[in-house]
């Protein structure tokens, strides 16, 4: 019989605070993240605006050694990881260390670590190119480094999918659980993939917003003024656990995941199809045994781009029907930017919150609804007040690969299995 799998400890980095409550305070609040890049290496590239991590304090987690050998998106990884085992006070010294595991995936990797031993290589030769830059930039070393910091010795792997990264290691540290494999998983993403190369690539594509003079409003999914997606970075890790596991040890629980589906579109590299999406959102309602009525809210993956949120509001409405008029959504990376590999992982925090304060975040920037996207995606500047008990929250990436979170308020009627 499948076990419940609960969220014990979570930890984050991003553009909107460096710990889940002050996240969540200025996410509550309606503040943007999205600020100018005043590098001059960005300013011949169309988009010259971002989420960026401005107050991350490497010293408090790091020696100056560490910090000079582990990866911008690593050290992400780390903290938001060293977070979220200190709230679940899960200790490697007083459990089976065998049986947890560390499932951390990324989209880009130690992307700055790479592109910096490239221009050695063409500055200054084969020679002087540093023996660290495998381990640096590698995508699996997030994941390396929290094993080594925490002792957990069990199931590791980092999950590369473009956007949907950290919603498919969250998903598949679920699984991993509730059949028996594990007995608790650390489980999210990391990036840190703001560089001239991937703007440059981006702004090529135009897919990035190019609100240059106006960094805070540049987000705004599902609004007919929007233009493309804000890129960002930070981390998200969740420690997620067996329920009875986390009773007998007596710890926090902070939400219950019920539900994960994983689909692929198979139909093109960049375009989005809404018929994967929808069959992601059925599997995750499938597996968690819910009518679709049985839903309060969706964190979307909104992005800002004008085909993605287009699509998008297809696979909602063919999901959930006429229920899909009652929903409250919310776009979050209208406030964090995104966080691509990191985002489902923050945005499965921000759902957890949503269902343990009874609060929806706001979709800002929403002022010229696009009839083409025609749901409650909670406009204004602040969050509202509901009754949620059962949110998903879905990731969408490159390639067509799609994963859908559904999580539950805890405690809730059911009974433990």
């Amino acid at each position: 019989m499948k076990r419940r799998v609960v969220v014990t400890g979570m930890g984050v980095v991003s553009p909107l605070g460096c710990d889940v409550d002050t996240l969540w305070r200025n996410v509550c609040a309606g503040r943007s993240g999205i600020r100018a890049l005043t590098d001059e290496a960005f300013a011949g590239i169309r988009t010259r605006i971002a989420g960026v991590v401005a107050d991350f304090d490497a010293g408090h987690y790091f020696t100056a050694k560490e910090r000079r050998l582990y990866d911008r998106y690593a050290q992400f990884a780390c903290a938001a990881a060293r977070q979220a085992v200190d709230q679940s006070g899960l200790d490697a010294g007083h459990c089976d260390k065998g049986a947890v595991g560390i499932y951390i995936g990324s989209g880009a990797g130690g992307l700055a670590t790479l592109l910096h031993g490239y221009q050695v290589l063409r500055d200054d030769g084969p020679a002087r190119v540093s023996p660290h830059l495998i381990p640096m930039s590698i995508n699996n070393m997030a994941a390396a480094l929290v094993a080594i910091r925490t002792g957990f010795c069990g199931p590791s792997f980092a999950p590369v999918s473009a956007c949907a990264t950290g919603n498919h290691a969250i998903g598949e540290a679920y699984r991993a659980i509730a059949h028996g494999y594990c007995e608790a998983v650390l489980a999210g993403g990391a990036e840190a993939p703001i560089t001239p190369l991937y703007f440059a690539a981006f702004a090529s594509m135009r897919a990035m917003s190019t609100r240059n003079d106006a960094p805070r409003a540049a987000s705004r999914p599902f609004d007919r003024g929007r233009d493309g997606f804000v890129m960002a970075e930070g981390a998200g890790v969740l420690v997620l656990e067996a329920l009875a596991h986390a009773q007998s040890r007596g710890a926090p629980i902070l939400g219950e995941i019920i539900g994960y589906g994983n689909t692929t579109d198979a139909r093109n590299v960049t375009s989005p199809d809404d018929r994967g999406g929808a069959r992601a959102m059925r599997v995750a309602l499938d597996h968690a045994g819910l009518a679709p009525q049985a839903v309060d809210c969706i964190n979307a993956h909104g992005t800002g781009t004008p085909l993605g949120d287009a699509s998008e509001t297809r696979a909602i409405r063919a999901v959930f029907g006429s229920h899909a008029d009652r929903l409250k959504i919310s776009a979050t990376k209208s406030m964090t930017g995104h966080l691509f590999g990191a985002a489902g992982a923050v945005e499965a925090i921000l759902t957890l919150k949503s269902l343990s304060d009874g609060l929806v975040p706001p979709t800002i920037n929403l002022t010229d609804p696009d009839p083409a996207c025609d749901l409650d995606y909670v406009s204004g500047s602040s969050a509202v007040r509901a009754p949620v008990g059962v949110a998903l929250s879905n990731g969408f990436g490159f390639g067509g690969h799609n994963a859908v979170l559904a999580f539950r308020k805890f405690p809730s009627e059911s009974v433990d299995s």
